[in-house]
């Protein structure tokens, strides 16, 4: 998570009069990013700004991004030259993870996961479909020894808790032994992932441990062990970087909330 730091550049007397606020921070490459998404006209204030910045702390290293570099970053890590104009302004509520504080938090849980396994190998088990982003990029940050593996659930009603999900798609590599790690997008009631580690014990796993993207604590009516967490949301209905609403905005490169009247507008319509 970035904390804002803020520069003096411009002073009355004793006292500061300006400041500058770069808007991202990326630690791995010591630099600081200022996005602007305007026309480059109307950027000579901002470029002001970074000037004097550079003038008074010249080892300090920024860069502006216009909205050509932004969507270049973006084809680079494969979300394609999304236009934020082209959103569905209407759906989208507010940004809650942005992609750096994605891509910074799922480097540290990668590293902390190396760390741990070392010397050991693993078996990385997805649970279908919001999860693909996730562990895409988890699995290209670890450092031991993997397979990877996928489980799909199939949900319905059922008169108990345990008869609303079932395997609909089982893992293929056999795991009794091995260390497994089982790879979710998001932890609600914690109902589904009790009856997944239930069916995965039974195998008999060396291990088995739980990394989810995104938690949501508040909601747990099941007390399920989760080893590694990315993120704890609030209760908004989020989409983006694989998690969708009805198959759309899985690829988005970031992690916002849908608007309630998304889905309380579909539920109208199939009342």
């Amino acid at each position: 998570m970035y904390e804002p730091v803020s520069f003096p550049i411009a002073w009355d007397g004793t006292k500061v009069s300006e400041m500058f606020t770069p808007d991202f921070y990326l630690p791995e490459h010591a630099l600081y990013i200022e996005l602007t998404t305007m026309k480059q006209s109307l950027v000579t204030p901002k470029n002001r700004k970074l000037r004097m910045l550079r003038e008074i702390y010249p080892d300090v290293n920024v860069r502006l991004l216009y909205r050509k570099d932004y969507q270049q970053l973006l084809t680079k890590a494969g979300y394609g030259a999304l236009e934020v104009q082209h959103l569905p302004k209407e759906d989208i509520g507010s940004i809650l993870i942005s992609p750096v504080e994605l891509e910074t938090r799922v480097r540290a849980l990668a590293k902390k996961i190396s760390r741990e396994y070392r010397g050991s190998s693993i078996v990385l088990v997805g649970v279908l479909k919001g999860v693909t982003f996730f562990l895409a990029d988890l699995a290209r940050q670890i450092k031991v020894p993997f397979v990877i593996d996928y489980l799909d659930l199939r949900r319905f009603a059922g008169a108990q808790p345990y008869e609303r999900v079932r395997i609909a798609r089982d893992i293929d590599y056999p795991i009794k032994g091995r260390h497994v790690l089982l790879v979710e997008d998001i932890i609600n009631t914690g109902l589904t992932l009790d009856y997944v580690l239930s069916e995965l014990r039974g195998r008999g796993p060396a291990s088995i441990e739980v990394v989810t993207l995104l938690d949501r604590p508040g909601r747990r009516l099941v007390d399920v062990p989760v080893r590694y967490v990315g993120f704890q949301i609030p209760n908004d209905y989020v989409v983006g970087y694989g998690l969708d609403y009805r198959e759309l905005y899985r690829n988005l490169p970031f992690i916002c909330a849908l608007k309630a009247s998304v889905f309380e507008l579909d539920a109208q319509a199939s009342s």
